[in-house]
């Protein structure tokens, strides 16, 4: 099926219907009526409640499931003492019932009901729990509190970006057809050692109105960016929160704009997609348009990695809103102190308590719902160190929650990366619980590379560790290269040409006196604090940049890079923006048209990574007889490395079974305000050096070569602020 043709059936709901397989609706419907004969025969009504006809549902059905004959009704507390469930027609402001679901119904400490006859697209639904209240043992039970279910398929009213979404300060459920076709079931399933991952914000990506698309800032908005992304050789997305989460519910405002949740790591439903990134309403059919862009990035070879966020909620501290595990079970979703207040090495309020059995079987079952019923390709964990503290905030030796996704065998494929830190002081880059198994965003690499870019010399040591693979940090429990997902820029702090134009953070428009945001940049402006027409100045930045991105691509590890970045997009100094839903966070595409010298640096340079595999792996030794891997200053029989080397040399080789020939890349890379003489390793007879990257030329065509420049020498001048780049190839 062809972009276009998806992209004109997603924005109205009855051409969304068509785009379901008639045959294989008609077979479903077909399966249903042979199924609900069948079923009802079990599935009888034995009571009546408020007029509906019910029975004990299937305990084992978490959240509400559309059965033949009517929907199945679970929610589990250990604590509460009644339930009752309460029944909406659409967009009513009260509920048209409120059913009382009896003891008898409850199994241990879950309740379940069948109610029959309901139609999903005519209800909405909620709880009432009650139980004690002692917050000062951490129990905040209240019957009068409307309750989200936590397994909720969709929330209602969370439809238009923008606009207040609650109603009486409270969020209700929908019902969600699991009805989609999956015209394939394939994982691409790409090595860690080969895969490129490029982090966006759904909004943000294409919201600005130079980006083109039909459907600006929505699901349908990237499917029609997918030739770009192709483009661009990325091999996964990785998502910003995709799950439902209420971004005006801050109610900040600053010069009379409105400041959003924009980022959206408070997350209000963790079943449920972010209906506002749909390009048209979805009644029932929550999920459609993301399960459509995922099944067309599939079919690109593109991966979904989803940012997912299991140390908080949006219920906040003992101030905040009562949205669903407050009022289930709060003193044992969260991590509580002595007396009942909120832990918060989050930063945002509250913490989750991960290791608890309840909350860890919650987020396993959440997990292996995004893999199953939306085919994601893996997860990156924000502030994950948290997901291995104890109900006291104590670091686990071997934490529960971490050993069990990793062993998981429906998670068994999908890649599990962590943030390996978090609010609390936690820092675990190099020594995250891995279990062989978990990857992690090493801070390390992009600390360390900041600095020896811009003229930090003295972090050479460190910066040939973080080039060949941070090997120290990496060993024992660790895969070696496929743990470190090296980054210089994400969504957290500058962008990449932000990075080499700010000396300082520019975070006013945030309302916070520019006091928010992290002060630790490691950034340099070459000379102008932000906007300049110096040329200068420009050319500098833009050299800075191709050194950033050739190092980035050169070095072993996952590269991960920012959306925008390719094409030099400015947040204009904001190094937080969390809450700018304008144009200092959405990408203006006018800048690809403006530097699309950059771009195509960019796109040459991830292409240069994907066809030397030495750089990603380690491969057969080199039957020329060059060592796998060798360090070097400007000398490359100088392996001794000291805070007074001022250029570095790395020398990756191995023979390519799957190209039958030996592959040699050499990276040089200088980050000195002087040009330095550099001696090319010798080879043996029969080979020379070309040079295929020069970030020091202006010409485009020099700056990135598809095939190398033959060199007929062996030593090069490798200029101030620079790297170069050579293969070897046969003598002439």
């Amino acid at each position: 099926m062809k972009l276009n043709d998806v992209v004109q059936e997603l924005i109205a709901s009855n051409a969304r219907e068509q785009s379901i397989n008639t045959e294989y609706k008609e077979r479903v419907d077909k399966m249903y009526e042979d199924l609900g004969s069948a079923v009802m025969n079990h599935w009888t009504p034995t009571d009546v409640i408020c007029g509906f006809k019910t029975r004990p549902g299937n305990c084992e059905l978490n959240g509400a499931t559309e059965l033949p004959g009517g929907v199945n009704f679970t929610i589990s507390s250990l604590q509460a003492t009644s339930c009752e469930l309460l029944l909406y027609h659409r967009k009513a402001p009260d509920p048209y019932a409120v059913i009382k679901i009896p003891d008898s119904y409850r199994i241990g400490k879950t309740w379940s009901i069948m109610i029959f006859g309901l139609n999903v697209e005519d209800f909405e639904y909620a709880y009432h729990l009650d139980g004690p209240w002692d917050p000062a043992r951490g129990l905040r039970f209240d019957k009068t509190r409307i309750i989200l279910d936590p397994y909720a398929k969709a929330v209602v009213g969370q439809r238009k970006w923008g606009e207040e979404k609650t109603a009486n300060g409270s969020y209700r459920a929908r019902v969600v057809k699991n009805n989609f076709h999956w015209d394939t079931t394939r994982f691409p399933n790409t090595p860690m050692e080969d895969s490129i991952i490029y982090e966006m914000h759904v909004r943000g990506f294409t919201r600005h109105p130079s980006s083109g698309v039909t459907y600006p800032g929505s699901f349908a908005g990237i499917i029609e960016k997918i030739p770009y992304l192709k483009q661009l050789g990325v091999t996964a997305v990785e998502l910003m929160p995709i799950f439902e989460f209420d971004e005006v519910a801050s109610g900040h405002m600053y010069r009379d704009k409105h400041l959003y949740e924009y980022w959206g790591y408070n997350t209000v439903a963790f079943f449920a997609p972010n209906t506002s990134y749909a390009a048209s309403a979805e009644y029932n059919r929550e999920g459609r348009e993301l399960k459509e862009m995922i099944q067309l990035l599939k079919e690109n070879g593109i991966e979904v990695i989803l940012d997912v966020v299991f140390n908080h909620t949006a219920e906040g501290n003992e101030f905040g809103p009562f949205i669903s595990f407050r009022g289930i079970d709060n003193n044992i979703y969260y991590m509580l102190t002595p007396d009942g207040h909120y832990y918060n090495f989050s930063g945002c309020g509250n913490t989750i308590n991960c290791n608890h059995p309840v909350v860890q079987q919650f987020i396993v079952d959440c997990l292996r719902y995004w893999v199953t019923g939306y085919h994601v390709d893996g997860f990156r964990f924000d502030l994950a160190s948290i997901l291995g503290r104890d109900e006291n905030g104590k670091p686990l030796e071997d934490p529960p929650l971490l050993k069990r996704l990793a062993y998981d065998p429906i998670l068994g494929n999908v890649k599990l990366i962590a943030e390996s830190w978090d609010a609390g002081g936690m820092y675990q880059v190099g020594s995250f619980p891995a279990y062989n198994r978990w990857a992690e965003w090493n801070g390390k690499y992009r600390d360390t590379m900041r600095d020896f870019l811009k003229g930090n010399t003295w972090c050479a040591p460190e910066a040939a560790q973080r080039i060949t693979g941070s090997l120290d940090l990496y060993y024992s429990v660790y895969k070696g290269y496929t743990s470190s997902v090296n980054f210089l820029t994400c969504h957290d702090g500058f962008t990449l040409y932000d990075l080499y134009s700010y000396n300082n953070k520019h975070n006013e428009e945030n309302g916070w006196n520019n006091t928010d945001g992290a002060n630790d940049n490691r950034s340099w402006n070459c000379g102008a604090e932000g906007d300049t027409s110096d040329p200068g100045v420009l050319s500098l930045r833009f050299r800075m940049m191709r050194n950033a991105i050739a190092t980035l691509m050169c070095s072993r590890g996952t590269p991960m890079i920012l959306s925008g970045d390719e094409f030099a997009n400015s947040q204009f100094g904001n190094n937080n923006s969390y809450c700018q839903d304008n144009e200092i966070s959405w990408l203006n595409w006018d800048d690809l048209k403006k530097n699309h010298k950059f771009f195509e640096f960019y796109c040459g340079m991830i292409a240069f990574r994907k066809k030397h595999r030495v750089i990603s792996r380690e491969l057969q030794p080199a039957k020329c007889g060059l060592p796998k891997l060798s360090i070097s200053d400007s000398n490359p029989d100088n392996h001794c490395i000291t805070s007074d080397t001022k250029t570095l040399g790395v020398l990756f080789a191995g023979y390519d079974p799957e190209k039958e020939k030996d592959d040699v890349v050499y990276l040089v890379v200088n980050p000195y305000w002087e040009n330095v003489s550099v001696r090319l390793p010798a080879l043996p007879q029969g080979y020379a050096w070309g040079i295929c990257i020069d970030t020091a030329e202006e010409d485009l065509a020099k700056q990135c070569r598809e095939e190398p420049a033959y060199l007929s020498r062996v030593v090069v001048s490798v200029q101030a602020r620079s790297v170069c780049v050579f293969t070897m190839v046969e003598a002439i």
